[in-house]
């Protein structure tokens, strides 16, 4: 290795003067001293990058706000003039809506003050309903089919009653929804729904059983989830993104294509372009996503989120590092700035005057080597992507919508660790795909769940033009 020539306070006339023994020493200590800056330089990278890391938190990078530690959270300050929390004076009253009563009681006042009873009133009106409710006993509607057995008189042969196909299962299409809505809607584990079903009905039943029963609730909304598919790879724009998902411990990716209108979700071993194009199939609208490299290559229009490219700025101005500070906080002002035209578009003005600054700014930074040049040459290579917002209605300035709809699948892996054969992954993908549509159309889950099961056990087909 070809190092620079020493750069000693002596001339060369007294280096040659200098003892030979003197001489060796000097250069052992000038060799041992440029390892030492060597190393210390490698150190001080490593450090950076430790320190870096121990700064990451939801807010500057894309770390969930879960994987946020309490004792690090920084205290809110509260602004002068903040309300305080609840409900504000003026707002829309939200109070309990009356139901249907199976049961009206008069309640009439007592005596007046003066000794008069109310009985002899002539001006009693009602003035306030009190509503009461409560969960009546739970009675299982339970239904034996006692089977005949004879033999026929012609030919001797033992005929056999045989069970209604209807009803061949052993549970209806009410107590099957509610097992699919408790291990679907809510993520519960079979050992817990069957505690549950024990604790609230008082019928023992089986795991193994549970099972069956999920894997019948699976076929029933598997129509629903493809009309789901149907619908979204038909939308204008769609929310991509993905997450890890593990079936018998393995690595695989849940993604989710989602718009305001339907959520599907699918369940592939890899984070690849086959993966991307099982999911949109035909699809040629417009991409919002995050900057994956994948997703930078779509070119029927796309939004890429800013929320990414702000959490990254974010991370930049908590360096130590000046030129990263500065580069931080003039792009995540400009981007900002992006996020307040989502909400009010500007005018031609005012566009061209932020326009020309962003460009000024992102030429400042683009050619260094640290963390603001990067940042701000992956905001030049998706410019195009950054204000699609406003060419276009409907599309959002961020990704936040698919992130929502992954959270629940996200909070359903950490407790239940995944999947443990395709099958499964199939009821994952259903499920979900369900869930989310049902919560964007505001429509109850349960409900529909029941009505998927009984045309499933009539053999016909639900109707799903609702979505």
């Amino acid at each position: 290795m070809l190092f620079m020539k020493p750069d000693r306070p002596i001339s060369d006339a007294d280096w040659q003067a200098t003892a030979e023994p003197v001489r060796q020493y000097i250069v052992s200590l000038e060799d041992e001293l440029r390892a030492i800056k060597t190393q210390n330089d490698k150190l001080e990278k490593n450090n950076e990058k430790l320190e870096k890391q121990k700064r990451q938190n939801s807010t500057n990078s894309s770390k969930p706000p879960s994987s946020d530690p309490p004792y690090n959270k920084p205290k809110r300050e509260k602004p002068k003039g903040e309300r305080k929390p609840g409900g504000q004076k003026g707002h829309p009253g939200h109070g309990q809506m009356l139901l249907t009563p199976n049961n009206t009681q008069n309640v009439m006042p007592e005596c007046c003050g003066c000794g008069l009873h109310s009985s002899d009133w002539d001006n009693l009106r009602p003035f306030h309903t009190h509503q009461h409710i409560e969960l009546p006993e739970i009675e299982m509607d339970i239904t034996h089919f006692v089977l005949h057995q004879g033999q026929c008189p012609g030919c001797g042969k033992i005929v056999k009653a045989q069970v209604p196909e209807a009803f061949s299962t052993g549970y209806g299409p009410r107590f099957c929804a509610f097992i699919a809505e408790l291990s679907g809607i809510k993520a519960m584990s079979r050992r817990n729904v069957q505690q549950l079903v024990h604790s609230v009905f008082d019928i023992k039943i089986a795991t193994g059983t549970i099972q069956k029963v999920i894997d019948r609730a699976s076929e029933a909304i598997a129509s629903t989830y493809e009309r789901i598919g149907q619908v979204a790879r038909s939308s204008e724009c769609n929310f991509i993104d993905e997450t890890s998902w593990f079936k018998k411990h393995n690595l695989q990716w849940l993604w989710v294509m989602v718009n305001t209108m339907v959520a599907f979700f699918r369940i592939d071993p890899k984070r690849s372009k086959q993966a991307f194009l099982e999911l949109i199939a035909d699809w040629k609208g417009i991409l919002i996503s995050d900057g994956y490299r994948l997703y930078c290559k779509w070119v029927h229009g796309r939004q890429t989120c800013l929320a990414h490219l702000i959490r990254k700025a974010k991370a930049l101005i908590e360096s130590r590092k000046l030129n990263e500070r500065r580069g931080g906080k003039l792009i995540l002002a400009h981007l900002n700035t992006l996020i307040e035209f989502s909400k009010n578009k500007p005018p031609p003005l005012k566009w061209e005057r932020f326009y020309n600054s962003l460009l000024l700014i992102l030429s400042l930074f683009e050619d260094d080597t640290d963390g603001a040049g990067r940042l701000a040459r992956q905001i030049i290579r998706e410019i195009d992507a950054l204000w699609t917002f406003l060419e276009h209605d409907g599309v959002e300035p961020t990704n936040n919508r698919a992130e929502r709809s992954l959270r629940f699948g996200v909070l359903w892996r950490k407790c239940s660790l995944g999947t443990q054969s395709d099958k499964g992954n199939r009821w994952v993908e259903r499920i979900l795909s369900v869930k989310e549509t049902c919560r964007l159309r505001d429509k109850a889950t349960f409900p529909f769940i029941v009505e998927c099961l009984e045309c499933y056990f009539a053999g016909i087909s639900v109707d799903v033009s609702w979505i």
